[in-house]
């Protein structure tokens, strides 16, 4: 893991009927170094169903993750399992549909998943639950997490695919750093 080359970080945002996706590549795991950016606008999405937001969701995924490059690490705003035994989140279902690991960022905890580790960034009182699938130790996805570029408790990564998927900004087509 410590030679990730191309990673993303993905986010989507739902409106009455539609949603859109956002993707932003970087090409090392801090996060840093921002490659591209992608956003996908979709007009019909599956009805949100209690307990199996990976049918909503992976539809979303899959178009915006077709529009950049092969990702050899994804990290979703979510959780990638939801109890010690491993019961698939997002993450989960995602690391399987794209044949990656994925590791999965909460920013609430989620009572079953008390396997999650809490990884406390900059000056943040109040932690990020971190949880990992696709073969991807736990512990390790804590650690990519910690290190991810950006002072703030939400990283960088993750607050730009979050405004890009809100719409709030657009995405730009060079790198930049963040």
């Amino acid at each position: 893991m410590d030679r990730l080359r191309t990673v993303g970080a993905v986010g989507v945002q739902y409106d009455d009927n539609g949603a859109k996706a956002a993707l932003v590549v970087c090409n090392e795991r801090a996060f840093s170094t921002v490659t591209s950016e992608h956003v996908v606008d979709i007009a019909r999405t599956a009805p949100y169903e209690s307990g199996a937001l990976f049918k909503r969701e992976l539809p979303c995924l899959r178009a915006v993750l077709a529009l950049g490059p092969p990702l050899e690490l994804l990290v979703i705003d979510g959780y990638a399992t939801l109890d010690p035994e491993g019961r698939p989140g997002l993450g989960a279902h995602a690391a399987d549909a794209f044949g990656i690991p994925v590791i999965g960022v909460a920013k609430t905890p989620f009572r079953t998943a008390t396997h999650a580790v809490q990884v406390i960034r900059g000056t943040a009182s109040r932690p990020l639950y971190v949880t990992a699938a696709g073969g991807l130790d736990v512990a390790e996805a804590a650690r990519i997490v910690s290190t991810m570029a950006g002072p703030h408790r939400i990283p960088t990564a993750l607050a730009r695919v979050d405004r890009l998927a809100r719409g709030r900004e657009h995405a730009v087509a060079e790198g930049r750093s963040g």
